[in-house]
């Protein structure tokens, strides 16, 4: 199995120190140091594991996490954004989706073909980026070819000076073309008829499970029909440039590099994980709780499965689990399960402090998101301080009365709170907005103090 991923666009991330990935974490999650340090040595581990000779590398399993926390506390972002930082092909999935063999249902091994899928888009976006200058230019000569077709000579013309003269016509219709003065001239185009359905043959027990496309086999059948349509220069050049783009890309690399990746690099994180936790002896909707944990645990600890772009290794697979565990308890998975989850991480519930500092800190803070957004109809929208406490207060309270649901309740507390003013934006003639904690108590306190209304509006 390859070890050495030269096509892994991770040069930034081989250099960073576990310190730096809690950094870099920093800047979008607030607090949650454990975690972050959890999967900042997960991922530094990936790096050493990289640099091992192939023997020891295949040895070394990568140590799997399970988060334990309440919802809306940072669980899946500090995952999405690790994914984001290593560049790696990252899923998620919740564990309550999944049903036992024989259910009706998915099953766990398409979690693996979707991360297989995310990565072919990810690397085939990479192969089109690499490949978009000589594209462009093959695209340009097409067109040219469409809008100037040769002229037949005839035998009174000298030939060298009748091809100096198409070429300088030709150069003369480029510079046209690239000034976009010829955007609304039509041409007339070669393109794939789409009307064909594509058929699958499904084999084995998972509908999921394709195993032969009649479209591969029979590739005459539905390839290369195709239809002469009349487009305006502009979107001839999209279409001409996507053609020669997918000329100019080898699928059969493409898969082969996002097989490695997923083997190698791929982080899979499974939510809601405390939702399956529990054992034999029910009846009725939960009957199959631990036989889904007996479907994962295969995965997690390590087997082949079939995809569309080949076998795929999930020894490797980082696995990232969490779950609020409100009713059952870690201890409630079944052991074998339990076991490949050597690290384990309980986050913290989010307080006042913390919701001043998610309304502010973060580079996607609360607050400088509807400044934008609000931006883009002149508004100029300023928050003052006290009117941030008051905005975490009013969100402490409620998640003390009503569910706790941690920052999500920042969310709801925002659009009640300027639901005026976005819905007035547009004809507000004062462009300058301040809010303050006097505006913050009269949109907010009245809702708050009623606790009925605070249970279906907030």
């Amino acid at each position: 199995m390859p070890i050495y991923l030269p096509e892994t666009p991770s040069a930034l991330t081989e250099s960073m120190t576990p310190r730096q990935i809690v950094a870099a974490l920093d800047k979008y999650v607030v607090g949650q140091h454990k975690a972050k340090r959890a999967v900042a040595i997960a991922l530094r581990n990936r790096m050493r594991r990289q640099k091992l000779t192939p023997e020891m590398a295949q040895e070394v399993a990568p140590k799997n996490i399970l988060m334990i926390g309440p919802t809306g506390v940072g669980k899946t972002e500090i995952a999405r954004r690790l994914a984001r930082l290593a560049q790696s092909p990252f899923l998620k999935v919740e564990a309550s989706k999944f049903t036992e063999v024989g259910y009706v249902g998915r099953d766990v091994e398409s979690m693996v073909r979707d991360i297989v899928e995310i990565a072919v888009d990810m690397v085939r976006e990479e192969r089109m980026d690499e490949v978009q200058s000589k594209a462009e230019h093959n695209a340009e000569e097409r067109l040219l070819d469409l809008l100037l077709p040769p002229s037949p000579t005839t035998a009174e013309e000298d030939p060298v000076a009748a091809r100096e003269q198409a070429k300088s016509t030709r150069e003369r219709i480029r510079e046209q073309l690239r000034d976009g003065r010829l955007d609304e001239r039509s041409v007339e185009i070669d393109v794939r008829e789409r009307s064909f359905p594509s058929f699958e043959i499904i084999a084995g027990s998972s509908v999921e499970e394709v195993d032969i496309n009649i479209k591969d086999m029979l590739p005459g059948l539905f390839q290369g029909r195709t239809k002469k349509r009349r487009v305006k220069v502009a979107e001839a050049m999209d279409h001409l440039l996507q053609e020669e783009q997918q000329k100019l890309v080898d699928m059969e690399s493409v898969a082969r590099v996002a097989v490695e990746r997923v083997e190698d690099g791929g982080i899979i994180f499974v939510d809601e994980i405390d939702k399956i936790a529990g054992r034999e002896g029910g009846q009725g909707p939960d009957v199959s709780r631990e036989g889904v944990q007996r479907d994962i645990l295969p995965i997690i600890e390590g087997t082949t499965v079939n995809t569309k772009y080949g076998m795929v290794q999930t020894d490797h697979i980082l696995f990232i689990a969490a779950g609020a565990f409100h009713v059952s308890k870690p201890s409630d998975l079944i052991p074998e399960l339990q076991g490949r989850f050597p690290i384990r991480v309980e986050l913290d519930p989010l307080g006042k402090d913390d919701f001043v500092r998610i309304l502010t800190e973060p580079q996607n803070a609360l607050i400088k998101q509807y400044t934008a957004l609000l931006e883009t109809e002149g508004i100029a929208l300023e928050f003052r301080p006290d009117a941030v406490e008051r905005i975490a207060d009013f969100a402490t309270l409620v998640n003390e009365r009503a569910e706790n649901i941690g920052a999500r309740r920042l969310h709801t507390v925002m659009e009640k709170l300027l639901d005026e003013i976005s819905f007035e934006a547009p004809d507000l003639v004062e462009k300058s907005i301040t809010i303050d904690a006097a505006y913050v108590d009269r949109m907010l306190a009245d809702i708050v103090k009623n606790e009925d209304l605070t249970r279906y509006i907030l």
